[in-house]
């Protein structure tokens, strides 16, 4: 590539209009474009067609054939698509993927310990030390990202990603500027395995008092074409916090195509706190194998492959108590037209150290056996409906639960339009009451020439009582350079005026590419 500089300007308008009845909630609209209604204070009197208008710069500049440096300043994400609304049937928070632009781009050089990166959860329990949706938010408030800058590429042998960015104080008491700081470097040995170090920090903790920094080093080593060893080791070090404070891990993987084995064992420490990172478990000690038989059929004309998998995961606290223990078996069908079938079941001992809430419902605190099977479906891409249907039902806690799923679904009406349909009921049947809780949405994509396109993410969720869309057009008007013009809305369903719409918000967001 030689040395290429890519200036990018960008000027975004937003026109909001709101129907936000005297004593509600206050309205925060957030980056993705979404729009959500937070409990700090009311709004009075009601608020309606507020325009605003902002503007921002991109830069970025091949130092090398290798090495790219960029910056922004000002950043918008206006035009990012809305995120994918979840149901929560765990005691631990979710996760949601990055999906600007700005933290995607050449995200996997900053993954650690076998993980991917920012824009995915490492695997499970196992920590992201990086995860970049923690910029641009204060203790669940939307905060604007002032300045910022970034260097990725390789030297050589080496890795290297380096990412400094400033969040603004919004001129309000409850944030303060905030620095954040990521340093990735890995080095490359042997054919395919690779030792790596990590530095990340945040100059003002979530907990609002002193700074935040994590420590880590890692190694993933690839033997023959099957065999991986991945293994981390990394320390936190916050304010007033001390002791418990280090996370490790230790994975064999052995995935030949007829036996598969993997054995794991993962420590995060009660004050391991990355606080630029996710942890979805803390306080705990967690050992897992999984054993799997996958023959292949020579004769067979219908069967490409059959899967036998058993695995066996045992966490333990750190006082020494088991909390879970889940003891599960898988068969599956992989049929010679891509098409899958599974079936399995799993039995689990959970043990909760306090009363939970799950969907609206309290389970209290105490040790529970239960166990569940499900069955599912998954029809291959090749086919004009694609996606995956499966059911669940089982014991569930002190009581029961049914599980019905449809994702990962894709229409193809035309070669333009396409509909991606989304379906999520979940019904639970506790000793202390009942749910009953519906996701419904659909992504809409039409493409009405290679350089412009518009697609649609609606989304119905009976557990917030709401009903939410969000439609961007982009145009590229020219290589390089984007017309947007996205649309977002949420109405109340359980309203007497239903549906009663909460906010609404007519965003116009245009940059242009200039090369140097």
């Amino acid at each position: 590539m030689g040395q290429m500089g890519l200036f990018r300007a960008s000027l975004a308008a937003t026109l909001v209009g709101l129907e936000v009845p005297q004593g509600s909630k206050n309205l925060e609209i957030k980056p993705y474009a979404v729009s959500s209604l937070t409990s700090d204070e009311t709004v009075t009197p009601r608020l309606s067609n507020d325009v605003g208008k902002d503007a921002g710069v991109d830069v970025k500049y091949g130092l090398t054939q290798n090495l790219t440096a960029d910056f922004t300043y000002n950043t918008d994400f206006a035009q990012v698509e809305a995120d994918e609304q979840q149901v929560n049937l765990t005691r631990f928070s979710l996760f949601f993927p990055e999906k600007r632009e700005f933290f995607i781009e050449n995200q996997g050089i900053f993954g650690f310990g076998g993980g991917t990166g920012v824009g995915t959860a490492a695997g499970g329990d196992v920590p992201t030390l990086f995860h970049s949706r923690r910029i641009g938010f204060d203790r669940g408030r939307a905060v604007p990202i002032d300045v910022g800058g970034r260097l990725t590429g390789r030297v050589g042998r080496y890795s290297l990603g380096v990412l400094n960015i400033t969040s603004d104080d919004e001129h309000d008491e409850t944030s303060a500027p905030t620095n954040f700081s990521v340093v990735r470097v890995k080095r490359y040995i042997l054919r395919r395995s690779s030792l790596g170090l990590i530095y990340t920090g945040r100059s003002l903790a979530e907990s609002g008092t002193g700074a935040n920094h994590v420590y880590g080093l890692d190694g993933t080593f690839a033997f023959f074409n099957d065999l991986a060893i991945n293994t981390y080791w990394a320390q936190s070090q916050s304010e007033d916090v001390h002791g418990d404070d280090v996370s490790y891990r230790a994975q064999l993987d052995y995935a030949g195509d007829r036996y598969g084995v993997v054995l794991e064992h993962l420590a995060v420490g009660d004050n391991f706190i990355p606080d630029v990172g996710y942890v979805r478990r803390d306080d705990m000690r967690k050992s897992h194998g999984e054993l799997r038989f996958s023959p292949r059929p020579k004769a067979s004309r219908v069967v490409r492959r059959f899967s036998w998998v058993g695995s066996g995961t045992y966490v333990e606290n750190g006082a020494g108590q088991v909390e879970t223990r889940d003891w599960a078996g898988q068969f599956d069908i992989e049929f010679q037209n891509s098409d899958r079938f599974s079936a399995g079941y799993s039995d689990i001992f959970e043990l909760l150290p306090e009363a939970v809430p799950i969907v609206g419902l309290v389970v209290p605190s105490g040790a529970y056996d239960y166990g569940s099977g499900w069955v599912a479906f998954n029809f291959g891409r090749q086919r004009r409906l694609s996606g995956n249907v499966s059911l669940e039902r089982g014991t569930f806690y002190s009581g029961h639960k049914t599980t019905l799923s449809i994702s990962q679904g894709r229409l193809n009406l035309t070669s333009q339009l396409a509909i991606e349909p989304t379906y999520l009921g979940n019904w639970v049947d506790l000793a202390e009451g009942s749910s009953t809780r519906h996701l419904v949405g659909s992504r809409v994509a039409y493409t009405m020439t290679p350089t412009m396109f518009v697609s649609a993410l609606l989304q119905y969720n009976t557990g917030i009582n709401a009903v939410s869309a969000n439609v961007r057009l982009r145009w590229e008007y020219r290589p390089g350079s984007e017309l947007f013009v996205v649309f977002n809305e949420q109405r109340d369903t359980l309203s007497p005026r239903f549906p009663d719409l909460l906010n609404r918000a007519v965003i116009v967001k245009a940059n242009r590419l200039l090369r140097f």
